[in-house]
Parts: structure tokens; sequence; C-alpha cells
């Protein structure tokens, strides 16, 4: 028990740190605040329950990186209750009890903080070597990536030895002073490490063990004090931050269903992001939460192939920015610095495909590819400053309702002969089939139509499509920042679907599903949208389509970003396939950890951005090592970019096909 005097001195200290403390988070507050939009409170029990789960257990993590996790598990978890331990610590410091007592709760509370103390210093240890001796390059940004000044000069290094030091010092000097009190009082069974260590200062003169029992208590609470001013500002942030992240997380019906803009509204005058404040209050939370472990940045396409966009420099770039300005920002201050000055490169901006892979892998529930989407807003409605190419697309969408730019008379060129009812033909359908643009205009993706056809037929659906009537859902347009380009295609396309009564619609492009069953519903469109590998897939369960024959053949499936990253179907196109074919093989990075073909986030309507490989070869050749002899897909956009790929590859080159072509050719 601390003395009056010590007593005296740590009140003082504890009511200057909260003090002081209270404005360094009350600062954090108005940051956050300056972001755009409004928290939704919809359903706000059952989602702190989830985001606490989701906080205590660490669920995210274990995605990637098994080795790393269990050493961060041993951090966190034991951090966690150290929550417990230093309130117990303070608490017998002033009084002369023995924290939870001496029966079996305060037995089990010694021996976890036994464990917890030894757990997070080997883990802790792991990362200091891991960053400063190892030199891990995940951890690393290559040379052309846009990152600001300070994290050039090794401030993310000093930051995390700083923290690293912290947790080492602070646990560290609360174990030795157990294990002090132990050499003093004698074995515990309940403390095996501590009690260990005690056996070193046996012998030790009774006042050196009181002194250093004393030291110890100081040194590790003292800790705490000196480092919660700084707190706010370092990456240990994240320990809080993680847990108000999961909470504050928009709900969406699918992963990266984007906010529409109220074209309406006149007050409005900025359009996208441009700067900081500019975005979301939940794109200013992101960096508080970012444990800059770079794991988003492992599973970037971009990144991965050699392009100037890493989504972990993003967030460290706002986070350093936001620690330069926090007094201007907090105050309500204007930062008119562009994001394209210090956050990222112009080339980054448009590498991004949209895939939604770091949001997927992000352990504190960040979403980098928002912000993203919209600074493409941005770029185009106020800067009219975007890829030239992507202009092409944007006429097309805009005069004749595709980005091909080709006449809206031709939308059912694919169809002749194959007898193929519209609407008009058939308005009493049970199933609307929005066909989409690839499927179509596009020579390759056409044969996908004509497959679908044949199995629809075959099982004797009751289908129509719209024909003529059908217009790009805007999914590209959408991606590639012109918003208002989207609203008008999602508008005429409502209006079109509720005048004929869709209720049910399958589509044969995952972009269009995303599209009409995520992102409608802020039109009016209200539908329940199937994937035609998802309709395929109970075709054949039930026996309303049977395969004459079983195709030779190892395939190995692709996972389209937005079928299913972005909207959970990972099932159904392997189910269906193992319908058809002999053997099918999974490749290295599949269903929720799928690497992208290259051609989302608008890509498939520009040239790709400069790096070491291109998307699309990465994928592929990720498919060849799979020793399969097809690729099946679901999307037009990846039939198109693997199938490009293995023109390049050469004569060996992989079959690419539809899950509906295979199918449709055991009929």
């Amino acid at each position: 028990m601390l003395t009056l005097v010590e007593k005296i001195i740590f009140a003082v200290l504890v009511l200057a740190v909260v003090y002081d403390g209270y404005w360094a988070f009350y600062k954090v507050y108005l940051v956050v605040k300056r972001g755009q939009g409004d928290y939704d409170d919809e359903n706000i029990r059952p989602r702190m329950w989830r985001a606490f789960w989701e906080w205590v257990t660490l669920r995210p993590i274990w995605k990637t990186r098994p080795v790393s996790s269990v050493f961060h598990a041993m951090v966190a978890w034991g951090f966690m209750f150290y929550f417990l331990v230093n309130f117990g610590d303070v608490l017998q410091g002033y009084f002369p009890i023995k924290f939870m007592g001496e029966g079996w709760i305060g037995n089990v509370y010694r021996l976890l903080a036994d464990v917890f103390s030894v757990s997070v210093l080997i883990g802790m240890t792991y990362f200091l070597v891991r960053r400063f001796l190892a030199h891990d390059p995940h951890l690393e940004y290559r040379d052309n990536i846009k990152l600001v000044e300070k994290v050039k000069q090794g401030g993310l290094k000093k930051d995390s030895l700083i923290v690293g030091l912290f947790i080492l010092f602070h646990v560290g000097f609360r174990f030795l002073g157990e294990s002090f009190t132990i050499a003093r009082e004698g074995h515990d069974a309940w403390q095996p490490f501590a009690s260990v260590v005690s056996q070193f200062w046996a012998g030790l003169p009774d006042t050196t063990l009181i002194f250093w029992r004393h030291a110890s208590w100081w040194i590790a609470l003292g800790l705490i004090l000196a480092f919660i001013p700084y707190f706010p500002r370092s990456k240990h942030f994240h320990l809080i931050m993680a847990g108000v992240n999961f909470l504050a997380k928009p709900q969406r019906k699918a992963l990266g269903a984007l906010e529409p803009i109220d074209f309406e509204d006149e007050s409005i005058e900025q359009f996208g992001v441009a700067k900081l404040t500019d975005l979301t209050w939940k794109g200013i939370l992101d960096p508080y939460a970012c444990i800059m472990c770079n794991r988003c940045q492992d599973v970037c396409p971009a990144y991965q192939t050699g392009k100037e966009l890493s989504p972990s420099a993003l967030e460290v770039n706002k986070r350093y920015f936001i620690n330069d300005h926090v007094d201007t920002l907090a105050s309500g201050g204007e930062c008119e610095i562009n994001l394209l000055d210090f956050a990222l490169t112009e080339s980054a901006l448009w590498a991004c495909t949209s895939c939604g892979a770091c949001v997927e892998v992000c352990p504190v529930g960040n979403e980098p590819m928002f912000d993203l989407m919209y600074m493409r807003r941005n770029q185009v409605l106020m800067e009219s400053d975007f890829p030239a190419e992507l202009q092409t697309a944007f006429t097309g969408m805009e005069r004749t309702g595709n980005p091909w730019k080709l006449s809206a008379s031709d939308r059912m060129n694919w169809a002749r002969g194959l007898d193929i009812p519209t609407v008009d033909d058939n308005p009493d359908f049970d199933v609307l089939w929005w066909v989409g643009c690839a499927p179509a205009y596009d020579i390759r993706a056409q044969s996908t139509a004509k497959a679908f056809a044949k199995i629809l037929k075959e099982a004797g659906v009751n289908f129509a499509v719209l024909g003529e009537r059908e217009m790009c859902c805007g999914d590209s347009a959408r991606r590639a920042g012109n918003e208002y380009l989207f609203f008008e295609l999602a508008t005429q396309n409502v209006e079109t679907l509720n005048e004929v009564k869709a209720r049910k619609i399958v589509t044969t492009c995952p972009h269009g599903l995303n599209t009409l069953s995520a992102e409608y519903g802020a039109f009016g469109g209200d539908y329940e949208v199937i994937h035609h590998s998802q309709m395929i897939d109970e075709l054949l369960a039930s026996g309303k389509i049977k395969p004459k024959q079983e195709l030779d053949s190892t395939v190995t499936f692709h996972d389209p970003c937005y079928l299913g990253r972005h909207n959970g179907i990972y099932d159904a196109p392997r189910d269906a396939l193992n319908f058809v074919v002999s053997e099918t093989v999974e490749m290295e990075h599949s269903r929720n950890l799928s690497f992208c073909c290259g051609a989302g986030g608008a890509q498939m309507w520009k040239e790709e951005e400069p790096g070491t490989q291109a998307v699309n070869m990465k994928r592929y050749e990720e498919a060849t090592e799979t020793g399969a002899s097809c690729i099946a897909v679901g999307c037009p956009f990846c039939l198109t970019m693997l199938t490009d790929a293995s023109k390049e590859a050469g004569e060996d080159g992989l079959e690419v096909k539809d899950i509906a072509e295979l199918v449709a050719e055991t009929l």
C-alpha cells in the first residue's frame, strides 16, 4: 500500500492527466464530427453486441497472417484484461486489500493476470523483432507509394517503437512487481510465472524487495499516466477506436454499396470528396482506428501488381495530416489542402478496382475503398479531370444506354433465332432476366447469354427480358465517379422495372446483381435479385435440368468480387459446377480472399495504371498453378479479362468459360 504522500502525488497526477486527456479525446470527437453525414442508429442494440463481439474475439484478424494473428491476440487479450488489472492495482495501492480476495475468484484472477502478462510480453517482443530486426516487408511501402514527410522520415517506426516499449515496460514492471511481492510472501501457485521469476530475488533484504515493489507499481501505472496524452495521436489508439469503428460501420445491403448524392438538394455545393472534411465522418474515424498493419495492402490487387495505390498508406497519411492539423480541425477551421496533395497520387486514385478486399480484410473495420470512390466523384463532377478513355463509356451510357456506345436497337441481336420473350411478349413472367450490357453487346459474353437461355428453356422457366427497354445498370459510371450519370440511369431503370412489375430478377452479371439489389433501393427499386449461378444451382438440385454427361475436366472457379466478397455468394456457383464437371480445385486466393480480375471499378473502360504486372495476368497465373484445364467464371468482365490473359499466355492457355456455358454443354 502507498504512503499518504504517494497517494496524494498519484491523485494529483491522475487529475492532471484526466484533464489533459479529456481535451485530447474531445479534440478527436470534434475532428470526427467534421465529417459529412449522420450516424445511423437503427438496430443499435444488436449492432452494439456485434461490435463488442468482434472487438473481443478479434474476429477480422484471423482471415490472414495466422502466425502474427496469434501473437496479436496474445497482446490484445492481455491488454483488454489489463483494464481490470490496472484498476485493481490502483485499489491495492490505496487500500489494504487483496483485489478479488483470497477465494477462488481471486485465485483465478491472479492466474489470468500472470498468464496474460507473459503473453503480452512474448507477443510484443515478437512484433518489435518483426519490425525492427527482421524488417518484415509486409510492414514496408514501395518507393512509388505517396507518403507524408513525417512517415518518410520514420515517424511510423518511431510511433511503433514508443507504443511497443510502453507496452513492454508497463506490463513488464507490473509483472516484476508481483514477483517481488511473492519473494517476500512466499510461493503463489496461482501465479506460476511470477513465482519462477521471484526465485531470482531470493536472499534480497526485505527493504530492497519493498522498494522495488513500490518502484514497479509507480513505473507500471506512471507509464499509463505519461502515455495517455499521447494515446490519441498514436497507433495504439486502435485499441479503443476499433470497437467504435465496428459500431459505426454503416449497415449496407452489400459490402461496397455506395451512398447516393441528393442532386435535388440545392444546398449541396460540393459533390464528392476533395479535402479531408469532405469525407464522411466514418472516413475520418477510420485513420484513428487504423493499426497500420498493411493487411489491406497485402490483398489490394493494385498494390500487388506494382501500382501506386496502397489503402494502408491512404489511412496513414490521413492520420498524420489530422495529427498535424488537429487544433485547426477541432476548432472548425478550414484545411483546404486537397487529399491528392498529400494522401495519394492521381494514378493511385484511378488504380482502384473497387474489389472490396481492403474492406473485407481490415481487422478494425476501415473502408478505404469508399474514400477512393467518393474522391472520384469530385474529380468527375467538380473538376472534369478523369482518364480520357472513360469519356467513351460515359457518352455511350448517356446516348445509347450502354458503355460500348452501340445502338440500343442492337441490344437483342444476340437473341436472333432463340425465341427469347420480352416483357411485351410475356407480361405475366415469373422471372425477369436482366441480361446486362456485356452479354448483349460483347461477342464473347454473348455465348453466356445464349447458354443461359438454353438452360432456362430446358427447365421451362417462365421468364422474360426487357429487350430494348433495358439500359446499362450504371455500375461502371458510379464506380468511375460519374454519380449524376448513375442517378439518371438508375432512375430510368427503376421506373421501367416498376412499370413491368418486376419482383424477382436474375442477372448474368454480378455488377448488375449488386446494383439492382443493393443500390437501386435508394431510388425506389425493391427487388429480389439472384445471380444466374444461383438459379442454375436451384434448377440442377431440383432436377428441372438434368445433365446428360459429365465434363471430363478439372475446373477452378474464379470468385468475381461483386458476386463473392460484395454479396457473399460463394457456394451456389461451386455446387452447380460439381453437378457437371469431374473435378474442381481451388486457387490460393478464393472465396472472400479472392483476387480481382482487374476490370471492376470501371477499369474495364480505361487503360490500366502503370505497374509491374497486369492484374488479370497475376490472377491467371494463380489459376494455372492449380493444374486446372479450365477457369470457370460467373461474370462477363471476368470472362473478358481472363480470356485476354489466356490469349496472352499463348497456345497452352487455359480455357475460360462461364458457368452457364459449362452447364449448357452437358444438356
